[in-house]
């Protein structure tokens, strides 16, 4: 039986116009390594066969990071698009012949295997999940005026996080769906395939550590974060 091929697909397209740095964010130094290459790595010492790399900056990341790190699962590096869709469906048309693929933000470092190992065995199963959290703060909507208008029950909200995971013909169709139709409002993968109505979404938990970087003040939380890993 031919083994089933497992795809990480991890982005580093974004302009990082939060952080207020000239640098994007998955360049910048955490711990003297570029927060990229975090999330890389992992993959690199897991279970995936493979990792395509989303990014603009192709020959930076070629030299600097993959090459320098001996990062050999790394077998593509294709330029992003204009907004996340766009890149993350330039991803998948490289990873084409995979069974699953997993979809990770470059800005988030602390990807672990335990996320990686639990995402793989539930897209077994259930064919879409997610790693997140649950919430602890009491969360509220707002109306236009920025008047609260409903308090959510805490104990059913979650916030999400990636690596978000899909069996590679399911997640494909759900892009093309949306790319063909250009909905408004889409922020993340799971959202794509909801939209769809292609498959109910399994939540996995993750990590409050499991921060994306995208201000100058989640750096220095990363970098806590990372001091205290370092020293287990």
């Amino acid at each position: 039986m031919q083994k089933e091929k497992i795809t990480a697909i991890v982005l580093a397209g974004g302009s990082g116009k939060r952080m207020g740095t000239a640098c994007k964010k998955q360049y910048l130094e955490l711990g003297g390594r570029p927060i990229l290459f975090y999330s890389l790595n992992t993959f690199q010492e897991s279970c995936i066969d493979e990792i395509i790399l989303v990014s603009n900056e192709s020959e930076y990341c070629q030299k600097e990071i993959v090459q320098k790190y001996s990062l050999n699962k790394v077998v593509k590096i294709v330029p992003g698009g204009k907004e996340r869709a766009d890149s993350v469906y330039q991803g998948l048309l490289a990873a084409e012949g995979c069974s699953y693929v997993l979809i990770q933000d470059g800005a988030r470092p602390f990807l672990t295997q335990d996320m990686i190992q639990a995402s793989v065995s539930a897209v077994k199963k259930y064919q879409a999940c997610v790693v997140g959290m649950p919430v602890k703060d009491t969360i509220k909507t707002a109306d236009s005026d920025n008047f609260a208008n409903e308090t959510l029950a805490r104990d059913k909200v979650w916030q999400i996080q990636t690596p978000q995971t899909f069996s590679y013909p399911l997640i494909k169709k759900a892009y093309e769906n949306i790319m063909l139709k250009q909905p408004a409002g889409i922020t993340d993968d799971a959202m794509v395939v909801e939209y769809g109505q292609f498959a109910k979404i399994k939540l996995i938990q993750g990590s409050y550590q499991n921060i994306k970087i995208t201000t100058s003040e989640d750096l220095d939380v990363a970098e806590v974060f990372l001091r205290k890993l370092q020293t287990q």
